[in-house]
């Protein structure tokens, strides 16, 4: 009888004094997604980190918004980087590596990851206005940030250039996304190896 791979799944349930937050993900999916945060510009961004890294994402965020967007989205990015880092278990047999460079429009942004379980984060994105429409482009980095700390990756991201904000921040999600999809898919060639001389990734 053939042996059936392992659920690559995590899911993850947060509950702070400024936040509740339930992520669960499937990083074997389709890029179905199911995201409830209270702020529109987030959830469309979150759509995108979905849809083209192919990684399911059910996503359910309740936070102070009455205050402002950074506990719900700095919370939710924990979340889900706590998620896939659950999904990804000993990253046997993984390709560890990627990166992309992606056009959107005027906008091109590289983003390379090292799924290493060694959290870091390179930033290197300049936006030309605080907000875009009600959503702080500062707390697009602190996702990031969140993420890359909590899912044990390596995370670079680059603009290269643009003039509108609104493709500078889809860019940023869509390269991560390109490049997760990437990074997180089982090399045939590993033969369920670690991808490490040392023999571990976490």
């Amino acid at each position: 009888m053939a042996e059936t791979a392992a659920s690559r799944t995590g899911s993850v349930s947060r509950k702070t004094n400024e936040t509740s937050i339930s992520v669960s993900v499937n990083l074997d999916g389709t890029g179905k997604s199911t995201i409830s945060t209270g702020v529109g510009f987030f959830d469309h961004m979150l759509d995108q980190l979905s849809r083209h890294s192919l990684i399911d994402m059910e996503i359910d965020a309740k936070g102070d918004l009455h205050i402002d967007d950074h506990h719900t989205v700095e919370d939710t990015g924990i979340a889900i980087g706590q998620a896939i880092s659950k999904a990804l278990g000993d990253r046997r047999g993984i390709t560890r590596y990627a990166s992309i460079d992606l056009a959107m429009d005027e906008t091109m942004t590289k983003a390379a990851v090292d799924l290493s379980g060694r959290p870091f984060l390179v930033w290197n994105v300049a936006f030309c206005a605080p907000k875009i429409g009600t959503f702080d482009t500062e707390l697009v980095r602190e996702f990031f940030h969140a993420l890359a700390q909590n899912a044990g990756i390596t995370l670079h991201i680059l603009n290269h250039y643009g003039a509108n904000n609104h493709h500078i921040a889809e860019t940023c999600f869509k390269a991560v996304a390109r490049a997760l999809r990437t990074a997180t898919e089982i090399d045939p060639r590993q033969a369920g190896r670690v991808p490490s001389t040392k023999g571990t990734l976490v």
